[in-house]
């Protein structure tokens, strides 16, 4: 669902300068990220895609993953990168104006007060869903006014069999995020070309390459133990002993990534 909050005239933060050279990241992630959005068709000739970019070390591997296969890919796109500031204490990523600035790249900076509203009108839900589902509903607002039809999440496999095991406990059901599929309101389609790739891939690159992450960028959810957090820990135990358990998982969640949208 839209969200409300978005404002409806925020401009871009336009390159001032020389675009810098972007960092190159490892063939394993450009590998598992091009094979992911193969086999999913997730980028086709003329979209514009519009990179949700937290500052986390998962969208900023994957803002260079994408630049490097842009470079290179034989179907031309345009790219972007939008950053939601939730207004919590502690994340502050006004940084990244300066830092996508000098990638030549589009940027566009909402800063909304979520923290604060999730007092008066959260209701039955935790923080951390109602954070994330509102900074989607201000992703989807901010592609649609500037003009981008497909918006690009970095959640990777290791997010997805988390939320794959949390739902089978906590909600009784078989689901996960899904690979692509299109919004309700049937004019964005929304992409996950990280599918395949692990979290300390991206923890390595971030790490390697120096970027500027935000190690906590989500201060709010790490106050406190979470479910997330809980099933993390479990994971990790079980893929101790058996090597292929991510493997495996993705193998049991494949039915349940979606369709490729038409």
């Amino acid at each position: 669902m839209e969200s409300p909050l978005v404002q409806p005239h925020a401009t871009p933060a336009a390159p001032t300068h020389r675009p810098a050279p972007p960092v190159q990241p490892p063939r394993s992630l450009t590998r598992a990220a091009g094979r992911a959005i193969g086999d999913y068709a997730m980028i086709r000739p003329g979209d514009r895609l519009l990179l949700g970019l937290s500052g986390g070390k998962d969208s900023l591997s994957l803002l260079h993953v994408l630049l490097a296969l842009r470079h290179k890919a034989p179907v031309p796109f345009a790219l972007a990168a939008a950053t939601v500031d939730p207004c919590i204490d502690g994340y502050d990523p006004v940084y990244l104006k300066r830092y996508v600035a000098g990638l030549g790249l589009p940027f566009f900076y909402e800063r909304q007060t979520i923290a604060a509203r999730a007092l008066d009108t959260m209701r039955g839900d935790s923080f951390c869903a109602y954070c994330a589902r509102m900074r989607r509903g201000i992703l989807y607002a901010t592609a649609r006014r500037e003009g981008y039809n497909v918006l690009v999440l970095a959640q990777h496999l290791d997010d997805l069999a988390e939320s794959f095991l949390m739902r089978a406990f906590h909600n009784g059901n078989l689901a996960t995020m899904q690979a692509h599929y299109v919004v309700d309101a049937g004019d964005l389609r929304v992409i996950r070309p990280f599918l395949y790739v692990r979290e300390r891939q991206t923890a390595e690159f971030a790490r390697r390459a120096g970027l500027p992450v935000v190690q906590d960028n989500c201060p709010a959810c790490f106050r406190v133990p979470t479910q997330r957090l809980h099933v993390k820990q479990l994971l990790a135990r079980e893929e101790s002993g058996h090597k292929r358990l991510f493997a495996n998982l993705l193998a049991a969640m494949r039915p349940l990534l979606g369709n490729i949208p038409e």
